[in-house]
């Protein structure tokens, strides 16, 4: 598993650490079972806090893409992928509906926000 943190990005540690390993499991590069690295060693491997590792395997958790085991580690959890996607896209909605609303508060019409769409969907 090989992660990249960007000390460049607008995006927190812990969040580049959580989506990275979420898009691994997603993507089945991680498997149900398998071995994530411990906190403190991958916290030595980025060069950054125990605590910033802690808090993204912790994110992990309480999203139910891993679970940890006292004294043995932290393990890739059995996904539904049809969940994760029903809430992909109850996120995706979500946001799309602020954008609407900014939208129509501009004046855009709907034309303007699908070619909008289109070229940054296209990026």
């Amino acid at each position: 598993m090989q992660i990249i943190i960007s000390n460049k990005s607008k995006e927190p540690i812990y969040e580049q650490i959580t989506n990275q390993i979420k898009t691994s499991i997603l993507a089945g590069e991680l498997n149900e079972g398998t071995a994530l690295p411990s906190i403190r060693q991958l916290a030595k491997d980025l060069h950054i806090s125990v605590i910033t590792t802690k808090r993204a395997y912790d994110e992990l958790e309480k999203a139910g893409f891993i679970y940890s085991i006292v004294g043995k580690g932290s393990f890739v959890a059995e996904q539904n992928l049809e969940v994760i996607r029903e809430k992909k896209l109850k996120a995706i909605e979500d946001q799309l509906s602020t954008v609407i609303i900014n939208g129509r508060e501009m004046g855009l019409s709907l034309d303007e926000l699908q070619e909008l769409l289109i070229t940054l969907y296209e990026e």
